[in-house]
């Protein structure tokens, strides 16, 4: 029995594909089963794959072209190994990627996915990701701060618990998991770079922008669900809203923030965020709020500043100096300035 299933989904990936599965045949932790499943590829993908001899290697054809969740759960159900490490068709693994995974969670039984920090190829700068248990869980309230191919996660915990894959998901699939997985382990990402993540404009991901939003916004309503939260109608409106980050904030709104903010504050006393940190997400919820209420508008009128000191005294809300300033003299000072030219 394998220590490690690698799984790699492939679909359409002959550009890249020889040199993601050559990464892993060069790891410097050798044991572990290689299932690469082919989503009914129509290009040279197949064929460049079976040029690769190597033992590990289990080369699994699917017949119809099913997506990619499916191929992931397909891969869960046939893997033997006691971890499963995450990987992509079109990215680079770094050789000690596996021996630093298997070393961490070995002396960690409580975690149960260990990620890593990565780069994007041909870009020199660093994807900084949280590290330990507490921090990923605030930063899941944000986004997705587990990069998936570079993830390792313990086999045992997904059979006991029937987890796998949400296809309707896709493709947040990943984020998904992540969330379902805080009930029953810790997470934790090595701050070292073992992944080199490669960024084109043809990504599924990019394809299907408005299904990504939709169940990003889906996972972070599903992290508020460990706080037992009932929302009204208008909260519940206005934290879709906010989760979208596309949408304007307006002065009305405020108020509601401010019962939303109050109820979070409330509910973590159950300890579930780290109290401390959490009171650290509060205010930066609050500053990113006002952010986008007063200082993303296109125009700007005196009622605005007026409507930021109301704001300011009645709901203890408030920004910082520096962006109050810049809100006083676009509402007041261009805003005149406008007036005299037209």
């Amino acid at each position: 029995m394998p220590q490690i299933t690698v799984l790699l989904p492939v679909y359409n990936c002959e550009l890249y594909v020889q040199t993601a599965v050559q990464s892993i045949l060069n790891q410097t932790y050798t044991d572990f089963e290689f299932l690469i499943i082919d989503d009914a590829s129509t290009d040279a993908t197949v064929a460049l794959i079976k040029k690769l001899e190597d033992s590990r290697i289990q080369l699994i054809e699917k017949p119809i072209n099913s997506g990619y969740t499916n191929s992931l759960n397909y891969g869960l159900q046939m893997a033997k190994g006691k971890y499963i490490a995450r990987m992509d068709g079109d990215d680079i693994s770094f050789p000690e990627r596996f021996s630093k995974q298997i070393a961490y969670l070995e002396t960690h039984p409580d975690v149960v996915v260990c990620g890593t920090t990565y780069k994007i190829i041909g870009n020199d700068k660093l994807i900084a990701l949280p590290e330990n248990h507490e921090a990923i869980k605030l930063g899941l309230l944000w986004g997705n701060c587990i990069s998936h191919p570079s993830v390792m996660i313990r086999k045992k915990i997904l059979d006991e618990y029937s987890i796998q894959y949400n296809t309707s998901k896709e493709p947040a699939e990943d984020y998904d998991m992540w969330v379902r997985l805080l009930s029953v382990g810790k997470l934790h990402n090595l701050q070292e770079v073992l992944l080199e993540y490669r960024l084109y404009g043809n990504q599924v991901s990019r394809k299907r922008a408005e299904d990504q939003k939709k169940n990003d916004v889906l996972a972070k309503f599903k992290m508020l669900q460990y706080l037992n939260i009932e929302w009204d109608s208008l909260e519940y409106e206005f934290l879709e809203r906010n989760f979208r980050k596309t949408d304007l904030i307006n002065f009305k709104d405020l108020k509601i923030f401010k019962q939303i903010q109050n109820k979070l504050a409330v509910a973590n006393s159950s300890g579930f965020f780290e109290s401390k940190s959490f009171s650290l997400y509060l205010a930066d919820l609050e500053s990113d709020v006002l952010r986008k209420c007063f200082l993303k508008e296109t125009r700007y009128t005196p009622l605005m500043y007026l409507e930021y000191l109301f704001a300011k005294y009645r709901w203890k809300v408030k920004l910082t100096v520096k962006q109050e300033i810049k809100l006083a003299v676009k509402s007041l000072v261009l805003w005149k300035t406008l007036r005299v030219k037209s």
